[in-house]
């Protein structure tokens, strides 16, 4: 089932991409299941509270989800939610894709004369 998605909503998920530190957050999230914030900090080159900054907004984007456990957070992607910005995306493309075959049929018309 395709979900609509509203221009306040699509606005938020693609600001929340916009960044490539959330982007491969996001990345390692969908590979690699719920992990802990500590441990997705370990594997860059910034602070624990820089990488909260970049973890809340994709939260607020609805991109992750966080479970806490006692002291412990655990941070995993919400793939509902990535895969409506990726069914956003293919309907981008399946619109290029009929404009291009609209091209193809006038320039075949014209290769026909």
């Amino acid at each position: 089932m395709v979900e609509y998605i509203d221009e306040v909503k699509l606005s938020r998920l693609l600001k929340a991409v916009s960044d490539s530190t959330r982007r491969s957050l996001l990345t390692r999230l969908c590979q690699q299941g719920a992990t802990r914030v500590t441990d997705l900090a370990n594997q860059y080159d910034m602070s624990l509270n820089a990488i909260s900054k970049h973890i809340k907004v994709l939260e607020v984007a609805g991109l992750v989800k966080r479970t806490t456990l006692g002291r412990t957070h655990l941070i995993e992607a919400d793939l509902e939610r990535v895969e409506l910005m990726s069914n956003w995306f293919a309907s981008l493309k399946s619109i290029w894709a009929l404009s291009l075959d609209r091209l193809e049929d006038v320039l075949n018309k014209g290769d026909k004369k």
